[in-house]
């Protein structure tokens, strides 16, 4: 089958320049067309659509603290709700979440626990200390050398955020630096 219209079966010819065009035009415009579906969604609409569903309860996850000590995630956030972020020190998107991290850490930090699960994609545990000591948030980073935190609670990006309930059960996920984490967890702790 052609994509030119008016050759024959079985006959091969090359496409003009013009012919060349109309065909990259409909292709083209099929793409935008899904792109734009994409860009154009309800900003909302993400928020609840990454990592484990609502509900959930937070799985066992073996990480290790910066010095290479085995830890389970669950042992840091167990008994209280609690925010984890998969972070990165090259991702943007953390860097733009930094402050609300930082904002609920002082706020909320005797009734919640932040974690950071530093990934070990492009970055090093030296990398994640030196990144501490330029900005020490005064909440746990930990290291996810071999992508347990990431599989168990199916973090496909740097930048997911999943609150946890009082319970462990997840209670928000979402992704990217214009998450509102601040209304997220207020509602969280408001039981809405």
């Amino acid at each position: 089958m052609s994509f030119l219209k008016g050759a024959e079966p079985g006959v091969s010819r090359v496409a003009t320049p013009v012919e060349f065009g109309r065909v990259l035009i409909r292709r083209g415009a099929r793409a935008c067309a899904v792109g734009a579906a994409l860009v154009w969604a309800p900003v909302g609409a993400g928020a609840q659509d990454v990592a484990l569903p609502v509900g959930t309860v937070a799985p066992a996850a073996a990480v290790q603290d910066l010095d290479g000590n085995a830890v389970e995630l669950l042992d840091v956030v167990a008994g209280r709700p609690a925010v984890i972020e998969f972070w990165a020190s090259w991702c943007e998107n953390c860097e733009a979440l930094q402050p609300q991290m930082d904002r609920i850490h002082s706020e909320y930090g005797d009734r919640v626990q932040v974690v950071a699960v530093a990934v070990a994609v492009s970055q090093s545990v030296r990398r994640v200390k030196r990144h501490l000591e330029e900005h020490d948030p005064g909440y746990p980073f930990l290291w996810d050398a071999t992508g347990a935190a990431v599989r168990a609670y199916r973090a496909p990006t740097t930048s997911v955020v999943i609150i946890l309930d009082g319970e462990g059960k997840v209670a928000y996920t979402g992704s990217g630096g214009a998450q509102d984490l601040l209304g997220a967890l207020r509602g969280v702790l408001d039981g809405n």
